[in-house]
């Protein structure tokens, strides 16, 4: 065929493309507007998951001191892209994983394992119709982790969460079993139990104070338990461009218990939601 034909041809399948692409986010974002419609709005907490259905990026920093005296940094925090494919759907996935610098001359920093988390919505009204949410999750890790930052072995850990507003007070609160698919015996399996309070304090400041608690059994530190106090402060979330806003916090992990893994924890938290 002539170039001269063959050019007008492939305009119109290129607007064509175009206009596909710019239908099938417009239908998605509209998705996503109605599915988080018959939910509370509350902001995520920062190392609660939420058992709301987000659709967002995320970045933290996570700042440790370790038992050595060391410091551990975390880039990323194991956060990344959030998506709302379906209805009553979330899939989490982080992209790329942490990357942890050690401040110790013994230890190599590198990246995390890579990990991913799916949502399941089960009931929900705003705060018109009840102000509380049930979600059912899903999430799994890879040991992709190099110099030995991650675990051995992947690791699958369903869990339960639940929410509930009364007016601007709101609680949301999680409870999982790790479950190592291999190696049981030296990781064990780790309970965990994550609670967030918050109250929404004007237009944009969510003050809150979270307990965060593992529980393990078998493995290394079968039988001990840890417990971290978190008090931080949110403040979002900040308009952007249509859906597009900003959303950031910070606060400090403090241990409660003898036994703990670290302590400290300075976290900083930013997120795009969209």
């Amino acid at each position: 065929m002539h170039a001269r034909k063959l050019l007008p041809a492939i305009c119109v399948l290129f607007l064509a493309c175009i206009s596909a692409q710019a239908q099938f986010f417009a239908t998605w974002q509209d998705r996503v507007t109605a599915t988080q419609a018959e939910q509370p709005h509350w902001v995520t907490p920062l190392m609660t998951v939420t058992p709301r259905l987000e659709q967002e990026f995320r970045f933290d920093v996570l700042r440790e001191l370790m038992p050595s005296g060391d410091t551990l940094v975390n880039l990323g925090g194991s956060k990344g892209l959030e998506l709302i494919p379906s209805h009553n759907i979330e899939l989490i996935v982080t992209a790329p994983p942490g990357y942890l610098l050690h401040h110790n001359p013994k230890l190599k920093d590198g990246f995390a394992d890579e990990s991913f988390l799916l949502k399941y919505r089960a009931a929900s009204g705003n705060e018109e119709h009840g102000n509380y949410i049930v979600t059912f999750f899903l999430s799994g890790s890879v040991p992709t982790g190099t110099y030995r930052n991650g675990s051995t072995d992947a690791i699958v850990t369903p869990t339960v969460a639940a929410g509930k507003g009364f007016g601007r007070f709101d609680v949301q609160s999680t409870l999982g079993v790790a479950l190592p698919v291999a190696n049981v015996r030296n990781l064990g399996h780790a309970v965990a139990w994550n609670t967030a309070m918050q109250i929404h304090v004007r237009r944009f400041f969510w003050p809150e104070l979270e307990i965060n608690s593992t529980f393990n059994e078998g493995g290394v530190n079968d039988g001990k338990k840890q417990t971290f106090l978190t008090p931080g402060l949110l403040f979002g979330r900040v308009p952007l461009h249509g859906r597009m806003g900003l959303t950031f916090g910070a606060g400090m992990q403090i241990a409660a218990t003898h036994f703990h893994t670290y302590d400290h924890n300075l976290v900083l938290s930013a997120r795009l939601p969209f």
